[in-house]
């Protein structure tokens, strides 16, 4: 039963209001004290205290609420524990793994990740791909078809300084180490070595000329270089848990969306300046305006960009695009979605950019060139090794491969769930240490969780708790929990909606933090048999439910820490 549509229900009945206005109006009371939803009455009466006593009488009660109580010029409803216990308790039992699914039946396309070919994934990659893979799960779980892409930038003079540096003094050498990386220590090596000769920004800029003229020995190396990073790339996606479904590259696309423009301009939606660029007057809608074409008829990031959504949308016809691009972007994908418009393009209206902020080291703000950029392999590396000095202090005859395992699982949990607890919007500073703590807002605190309601269920063994009499569920510890649980589904429709899987994150606290208050006050396993059996069913619950939440965010939930 949806509590929250019951009640809607009964007021749309005594108010004569429409369903749309009072869904809008409900709201759920920041004290537990105040009931579980609350409807404020000044759309009733200028004296909506008057209003919420007169509707209050006009209203029978039903079975499923205990009581409905006004509180100034709100009328409050208080559910019926033993119903919500047992409506939720008995749904969670029967959907498992589904509970908390949506019914939605959108077709959406999200492109995250966006590596260039020169350098290995770094830290801001790891956010990008902690987000992307939360979104894309979040709406998979709530009904859609969802499509994650990935835009490969393998093209452009940053290629080409990989290249100059690689063929200057790298001697032919084979990688010694994962090739993303061997080729990123050369990007490196030409910007120490540019600072000395300047020439050398000649030479790249050359051997781009001679690139788009596919001059064979530049295409070969071009080919042999890329090859290393993007299998570098796929080794750090298998690690970090995702996978594309189609992938784009910026060498087979950054030509065409010449034709686009080329349209728009004979269609005089575009104009030309005294370069002979075409560009998009964009002023009108307080936006700079946008070159799309160069005066020598070259494209720029954003004709290519113009040419991939309506590849997109030929590929999945899709009822909306996400694009996961740091903030940096936000004018950028304003103008691309204003000149779609102008375009008037299909789907212009179905774009969104999902910004988030930048994360940032303790140590302060990274810089590729200088090669003070964390990768995203060696900050797993690192935090990794910090879970297995944890894990070996708490299990000293633990073997190694079990120990290495568990640590891989914490680890990436820890950097997953502190990528995802804040707002995408806010920039963060990534602290591994932190991350790590089994105390506090943290992954492996609820991976914790988890792991101790998998303990208190080995430790009851086969005890079934069927046929539960959830009358036996009525103490503040229990039922803040199981209002909790009952929760998690409006938190997912809420999350989807948004795109903000921090939704999901603070939610998981929030009932982590109620189990163990609940666990340490309220003993599972004892001699009272009824209230045993309906405290396993509780706990039980909850583990599916934190299983269900931490696969939303792609993190693994441990039956054993």
């Amino acid at each position: 039963m949806d509590f929250q549509q019951e009640i809607i229900k009964l007021l749309v009945k005594e108010t004569k209001l429409k369903k749309e206005e009072i869904i809008p109006l409900i709201s759920i009371p920041p004290d537990p004290k105040l009931g579980d939803y609350a409807f404020p009455c000044f759309k009733l009466n200028k004296n909506p205290k008057a209003a919420a006593e007169k509707l209050k009488q006009k209203i029978s009660l039903p079975k499923f609420l205990q009581k409905i109580e006004t509180v100034g010029p709100y009328l409050n409803f208080y559910l019926n524990q033993t119903t919500i216990a047992k409506e939720t308790l008995t749904k969670i039992q029967k959907e498992k793994q589904d509970y908390g699914k949506g019914t939605e039946k959108s077709k959406i396309v999200i492109e995250y990740c966006g590596p260039n070919t020169n350098k290995p994934l770094h830290l801001g990659h790891v956010r990008n791909m902690a987000l992307g893979n939360s979104v894309y799960k979040i709406l998979n779980f709530s009904g859609n078809k969802v499509h994650p892409v990935n835009i490969i930038n393998d093209r452009g003079i940053h290629i080409c300084q990989s290249m100059i540096a690689y063929r200057k003094w790298g001697k032919n050498k084979q990688p010694n180490k994962k090739g993303d990386h061997f080729v990123g220590d050369y990007y490196v090596l030409f910007s120490k070595k540019a600072k000395e000769d300047e020439k050398l920004k000649l030479e790249a800029q050359e051997t781009l000329l001679k690139w788009e003229r596919k001059d064979k020995a530049t295409l070969e190396l071009w080919k042999k270089m890329n090859h290393w990073v993007l299998e570098g790339f796929k080794e750090t996606y298998k690690r970090f848990g995702i996978s594309f479904e189609k992938e784009y590259f910026e060498s087979k696309y950054y030509h065409k969306g010449k034709d686009i423009v080329l349209e728009g301009f004979k269609k005089k939606i575009f104009e030309k300046d005294e370069t002979e660029a075409i560009y998009a007057n964009l002023e009108a809608f307080n936006l700079p305006n946008k070159v799309l074409l160069r005066g020598d008829e070259t494209s720029v990031y954003i004709t290519q960009d113009l040419y991939l959504a309506h590849q997109r949308y030929q590929d999945f016809k899709f009822n909306k695009l996400l694009y996961v691009v740091a903030s940096e972007q936000r004018t950028h994908f304003k103008q691309l979605f204003k000149i779609l418009e102008l375009l008037k393009k299909p789907y212009a209206k179905n774009l969104h950019h999902l910004s988030y902020g930048l994360v940032n080291l303790p140590s302060g703000r990274m810089k590729s060139r200088e090669g003070t950029v964390v990768d995203a392999d060696d900050i797993m590396d690192e935090t990794s090794q910090l879970a297995e000095k944890e894990i070996t202090k708490r299990h000293k005859n633990l073997n190694k491969k079990e120990t290495k395992k568990r640590a891989e699982i914490i680890s990436l949990g820890a950097i997953k769930f502190f990528m995802l607890k804040n707002d995408p919007t806010r920039d963060i500073v990534f602290n591994p240490e932190e991350s790590l703590s089994f105390e506090g807002e943290t992954g492996p605190y609820l991976q914790y969780t988890h792991a101790r309601a998998c303990s208190i269920l080995r430790k009851a063994k086969n005890t079934p708790y069927s046929k539960v009499k959830f009358d036996q569920l009525k103490l503040a510890e229990e039922l803040a929990v199981i209002k909790l649980l009952y929760n998690f589904p409006q938190i997912i429709n809420k999350a989807s909606h948004t795109y903000k899987p921090s939704l999901i994150a603070q939610y998981l606290i929030s009932l982590a933090q109620a189990f163990n208050e609940f666990y340490h006050k309220c003993p599972v396993i004892s001699e009272r048999d009824e209230q045993m059996k309906a405290r396993l069913l509780l706990v039980d619950s909850v583990k599916q439910v934190l299983q269900n939440g931490l696969d939303l965010l792609g993190i693994q939930a441990p039956e054993e820490m």
